[in-house]
Formats: C-alpha cells, sequence, structure tokens
C-alpha cells in the first residue's frame, strides 16, 4: 500500500465523522435546552389544584358542580394531607365557611370515596368561577379562582346537588 493513497482518505474520514456528528447535534441537541413538558405539574381534569392551603393539606383538582340555576353546588376535590397529624381544611365560598377532616398521611376524594361538600346558597351559575380559600394551617393561603360546572358531562351527572 502506498502512503500517497492512504492520505486523501483520512481527510474524507475525519470530514465525514464530523459531519454526521454535526448532524446528530443538530437534530438532537434542542432537547438539551428545551423544557421538557412532563415534567410540569397541572390539573388533569376540569379543576384547579392549589399548592399552598397554609398548612400540610394540598388541593387537586377542585371544582363546583352546581345545579342549573346555580343556587346550590357540590365541591369536588381530592384533598391530601402530607403531615403525619389530622388536620382539619377549611374551605370558604361565597362568604360560607366548610370544614373537612383529613387524616394524616391520607387522601380524602370529596365526590370519589366521600360526599362532596354541599354549597347551600351559592349562586354563581355553571360556566362562571367563584373565590375560593382553601386554609388548614395558620401560614399564608390566597384565595383562587374556582370553575363551577353542571350535570351536562356524563361523569357529573350524579354530582350535582338534589333539587328536592
Amino acid at each position: 500500500m502506498n502512503l500517497r493513497s492512504a492520505a486523501p482518505i483520512a481527510p474524507r474520514l475525519v470530514a465525514a465523522v464530523a459531519l454526521g456528528a454535526a448532524i446528530a447535534l443538530g437534530t438532537t441537541g434542542c432537547t438539551f435546552i428545551t423544557h421538557q413538558a412532563t415534567t410540569n405539574v397541572y390539573p388533569a381534569s376540569d379543576g384547579v389544584n392549589v399548592e399552598s392551603t397554609g398548612g400540610p393539606v394540598v388541593v387537586r383538582n377542585a371544582l363546583i358542580i352546581a345545579t342549573d340555576d346555580g343556587s346550590a353546588g357540590n365541591l369536588v376535590a381530592a384533598l391530601i394531607n402530607e403531615s403525619d397529624k389530622t388536620t382539619s381544611l377549611s374551605v370558604t365560598v361565597e362568604g360560607k365557611q366548610l370544614q373537612v377532616r383529613v387524616p394524616a398521611g391520607e387522601t380524602v376524594s370529596l365526590g370519589a370515596n366521600e360526599e362532596p361538600l354541599l354549597i347551600e346558597n351559592l349562586d354563581v351559575k355553571p360556566g362562571a368561577t367563584v373565590e375560593v380559600l382553601f386554609r388548614s394551617g395558620a401560614d399564608e393561603a390566597d384565595p383562587l379562582q374556582v370553575p363551577v360546572l353542571d350535570g351536562t358531562l356524563p361523569y357529573y351527572r350524579d354530582l350535582v346537588p338534589d333539587q328536592g
């Protein structure tokens, strides 16, 4: 083998490897700086999540299923006590305060394994939102807008308060 004939192959090989590396980096390099959507925490349904209740309870997928005229509604949510002590969660809606006991380290699913909280004299029609304050401790907690829905969707139909 002649060294002169081998010399032109080396630059071609280097160029091919460099081109391959550039293509690989160009097609996958954006994942190094792009935010991964799967790391976002979001309510997987129609409700809202409450990260801070001023205490150990967090609220997931909170929503109110109301009668057609908005006169009454049922609060549906998952309440998660992240502490080792049983805690009460105070829920304030339209000046009305309701209490829920959440056992230590447990999840209470209002509307699933527990009865939803009935809010009488709600006066908020489906399609609107209502300000709700969830509080489970002495720390700061901010009210948020919770959606009010009706029983149009089949999986919410059984959660509409009785009007009788």
